[in-house]
Order: C-alpha cells, then sequence, then structure tokens
C-alpha cells in the first residue's frame, strides 16, 4: 500500500485535478491518496489550519500544491511540513521560481509551471462561472501541452521510489514550453508547434492579470487588462485544441494510462495495443 497526501493552499490550474492524475480510473492496486484544501483562500488561518492538519495523517509522499510558494504565508507552511520529514515535492506556478534556493536549501521536490497562469480576479468581471471558464481553459492547454503528462510521470518516479525503499531523485523542473510538449510526445510538426505557441500565450497571461490586480488601481484600466487576459487564455486553449485535432486525424495522439499496479503503458495508435515506455518510445522515434 502506497499512500499520498495532497495539501492544497489556494488554487491553481492544476490544483482541480492533481489528485486524480495519479489514478485516473479509480482502479490502481495498494494506492491510496487523500487531500487536504483550503479552497481559494490562502490567509494565515488557513495556512495554520492546514499545518496542523498535515502533521495528523500517515502518508508516504506529500504533494503540495497552491500559488506562488515563496508568498510569505505559503513558505512558512512549506517550512513546517518540511520538519515532518516525509518526501516533498511542491507544485506550484510561475511566480514560485523565486523560492527555488529556499526548496533546495531543504531538499524538496519542485515543478513549476509557467503557463498556469493567475486569474483575473477583479470584481468587476470575475464572478464564479468566469472563473470555471477560465481553470477550464487552464486546463485544457496544460493537458494537451504535456504539463498533466510530465506530472503524473515525474510523481510515479519518485512513488516507485519510495515503494522499493530506494534513494528518491526529486524532481527539480521549471516547465517550459519545450519542456511540456517534450512529455506531450507529439508526432505532427505542426501539432507541436500550436502547442508550443499555446503554451506561451497562457505563460503571458499571468503578467497581465498581475498588473490588472495589484499595479492598476483605475477600474478603466484594469478591467479591459482582465478581460484581455481572459481572452488570452481562450485562444491558447483554442490553439491547444487545433493541436490535439491535427494529432488525432493522424491517429497520432499519445496515451499513457496506469495499469493496475501502477505502471504505465504506451500507445499512439487509438485501436493498438499498449506497449512499455521503452518499446513505444523506439517505435515513436522510427
Amino acid at each position: 500500500m502506497i499512500k499520498v497526501g495532497v495539501v492544497k493552499v489556494g488554487n491553481i490550474g492544476v490544483s482541480t485535478v492533481i489528485d486524480l492524475i495519479l489514478d485516473e480510473r479509480a482502479d490502481r492496486d495498494g494506492f491510496h491518496i487523500r487531500t487536504i484544501s483550503t479552497g481559494s483562500k490562502m490567509g494565515q488561518n488557513e495556512v495554520n489550519d492546514i499545518i496542523r492538519r498535515v502533521k495528523k495523517i500517515d502518508v508516504d509522499l506529500l504533494l503540495f500544491i497552491s500559488p506562488s510558494p515563496g508568498a510569505r504565508q505559503i513558505r512558512h507552511a512549506i517550512d513546517e511540513i518540511s520538519k515532518l520529514d516525509l518526501p516533498l515535492i511542491i507544485v506550484g506556478d510561475k511566480p514560485g521560481e523565486n523560492a527555488i534556493p529556499f526548496m533546495k536549501e531543504r531538499n524538496l521536490g519542485y515543478i513549476l509551471v509557467r503557463a498556469d497562469a493567475m486569474i483575473g480576479a477583479r470584481r468587476e468581471f470575475l464572478d464564479s462561472t468566469e472563473m470555471a471558464v477560465f481553470n477550464s481553459y487552464v486546463l485544457n492547454v496544460l493537458s494537451i501541452t504535456g504539463v498533466i503528462r510530465l506530472l503524473h510521470e515525474e510523481i510515479d518516479k519518485v512513488l516507485d521510489c519510495v515503494t522499493n525503499d530506494e534513494p528518491i531523485a526529486f524532481p527539480e523542473i521549471i516547465v517550459t514550453a519545450q519542456k511540456a510538449v517534450s512529455y506531450a510526445r507529439f508526432s505532427n510538426p505542426y501539432a507541436e508547434a500550436k502547442a508550443i505557441a499555446a503554451y506561451q500565450i497562457a505563460s503571458q497571461v499571468s503578467e497581465m492579470d498581475v498588473t490588472a490586480c495589484f499595479r492598476v488601481s483605475d477600474p478603466k484600466e484594469y478591467i479591459p487588462l482582465v478581460v484581455a487576459a481572459h481572452e488570452m487564455m481562450k485562444s491558447a486553449a483554442i490553439l491547444a485544441e487545433e493541436a490535439r485535432e491535427l494529432e488525432k486525424s493522424n491517429d497520432t495522439v499519445t496515451r499513457t494510462p496506469h495499469k493496475r499496479d501502477g505502471s504505465v503503458v504506451f500507445k499512439s495508435k487509438l485501436l493498438h495495443n499498449f506497449e512499455d515506455e521503452d518499446t513505444f518510445e523506439k517505435d515513436w522515434f522510427i
């Protein structure tokens, strides 16, 4: 039995699926996962409550996911949780790159996704519907460009080390567009190019929303900015969908499900049988 704890403080795009991608059909044997979440808030009270709760759970690996892992409250939570002497991987967004020295000092793994952009959190624009729509665009981009596969493959590597009682090589990854698409394994170069474009556009959304939410005070200035940022994410999602449609038209969509024993199998032809990774990679590069 392998036990994984997922700690969510606040929300980024991958937060909604991070605890699902390791057992996508709910049939993985000997696999147990539990999630603790603060919802959308990430204040001091929420952080203190999370710290108390994490200390009570019995797990073999912890995943900590949050916007801005270098923010004061989040850094405090990570610091306290790291004292539990459990394998710990931080999943965050681009601002988390400022916290890399902090995470390295504590021998923590990290995966920082540049395209997992901040939302346009202005009351005049953002309601629950707009929030859900934006996150659907983000998740579309991250799924198709390869980020979701990167996450489950890298976390699975750590789980294998924990299961086999081997030394852990923690991921230390800044997810660029090129890094993401290398996991997506596109066969069509035009599809790959569209995916890179989608990822790069999504990566620019955060800067625009940061400006709109924190650097501009006039509604006549910040409202168009948050709207524009969300339109950019929508465009990125459309490009990502176009990339996947190109792969589907050639019957070259790569699929990597988990088997019951937790191993991952591969194929890129819908009606073909699955292969192990070595055989698939050999055929894929031909």
